[in-house]
């Protein structure tokens, strides 16, 4: 986790919108809006020293300021009162013009959302919205975040927009794999990538080919199938582009290296059936790793295609149902019929792979409980059993 999500009074700036970087020993917050020296309203950057004790922020060791940009002034053009003439240069480009002295209420900040917010909301806001009403330090333009700020390489927006940090917060799993980079695997690459999973493991030996291509997300383009790639690493540059912590393993899972997923916090399985299968589930449920399984099965019938999907999802002591909806039996992948799989459905059971998990943890509710759901394409129906007791 990093020093944001560790810190309250931080995790609660993003839940309110607010752009902080962590930069050195100081805390930025940017896009701050003001009114400037010719009545303006533009956007500076609020300097702050960041207190902490390696883990998590303590109470501000100053209630001051720096401000990078020009002297901010209120609506009717005089200079605001708190401001000091303090110019600091903070290297790097960043030069601070002059520093603001406010104590919120009074007395010495609390936190640092205290203190962050009575210098944007209280100080400046009203005087930017008194020229400008639509001015709000919520709208910025994307920026590269550091590792210390987050898991991901720019603000999620999305989820502090909606106002869903806190729920989101139960997705921060430390260590999450997925077996298999096919169809469905890369699917729930592409979902759990834009979660706050702190590492997610890729495993897989195979070279991604045109028929990969066409069956998973975005667009690959012809000079990245011309040089053979392997999934694991064409998949882990792709998502690096939006988050850190994608490591790549170029391996097969077998019964005789089950061991690479220990310790693992949360596993999905979007492998082949067969005995490799049995192997690895059966060495999960003896470490009592939580994980779903993904099962499709496609077949043609006259011009027309059947299909049924499944997630079978198994946790610490709930195994039993396992056999009764995990095949470990090999399909001929020679039979034409059997050897199907399109992109949506490998989307879609994709998806309910990844409702699952965060249905496990608290994200979604979760009434029914169930540890199996199926989809059958012909009859458009969702089935679920095997339920918690």
């Amino acid at each position: 986790m990093t020093l944001v999500d560790r810190s309250p009074d931080l995790s609660r700036l993003v839940e309110e919108g607010y752009d902080i970087e962590i930069r050195d020993t100081n805390l930025l917050v940017h896009h701050v809006p003001y009114v400037t020296s010719d009545g303006r309203v533009d956007y500076c950057i609020l300097v702050s020293e960041l207190s902490h004790n390696g883990t998590t922020t303590v109470t501000p060791g100053s209630h001051q300021v720096w401000v990078v940009g020009d002297i901010p002034h209120d609506h009717l053009g005089n200079r605001v009162s708190i401001v000091l003439d303090q110019p600091h240069n903070y290297g790097e480009g960043l030069q601070a013009s002059c520093s603001m002295s406010g104590k919120p209420g009074g007395a010495m900040p609390r936190d640092y959302h205290q203190k962050i917010s009575n210098y944007v909301v209280n100080v400046l806001g009203p005087y930017a919205r008194a020229v400008d009403p639509a001015a709000t330090h919520t709208n910025y333009p994307p920026r590269e975040s550091s590792a210390e700020e987050s898991v991901f390489r720019y603000h999620d927006a999305a989820t502090s927009r909606a106002g869903l940090s806190a729920i989101s917060a139960k997705l921060k799993l430390g260590r999450v794999a997925i077996v298999g980079l096919g169809g469905t695997g890369s699917y729930i690459l592409d979902l759990i990538a834009k979660t706050p999973i702190s590492e997610i493991h890729l495993f897989d030996d195979d070279v991604l080919y045109a028929h990969n291509a066409f069956r998973a997300p975005g667009a690959t383009s012809l000079a990245e199938l011309e040089a053979s790639p392997l999934k694991v690493v064409y998949y882990a540059e792709k998502y690096d582009h939006i988050r850190r912590g994608i490591v790549a393993h170029p391996v097969c899972i077998t019964s005789g290296n089950t061991n690479e997923l220990q310790g693992m916090d949360f596993v999905f399985l979007s492998m082949d059936a067969g005995p490799m299968k049995r192997a690895v589930v059966e060495a999960l449920q003896g470490w009592k790793i939580a994980f779903v399984d993904c099962g499709m099965g496609v077949r043609r019938q006259d011009d027309s295609l059947l299909g049924t999907l499944r997630v079978t999802a198994g946790s610490d002591g709930h195994y039993d149902h396992l056999p009764r909806r995990i095949s470990y039996t090999d399909v001929n992948a020679n039979e034409y019929d059997w050897n199907i799989q399109t992109a949506e459905l490998n989307m879609l059971n994709a998806a309910m792979a990844v409702l699952k998990w965060k249905k496990s943890v608290g994200f979604y509710a979760d009434s029914k409980k169930e540890f199996n759901t199926t989809y059958n394409v012909a009859r458009n129906q969702l089935m679920s059993g095997e339920f918690e007791l």
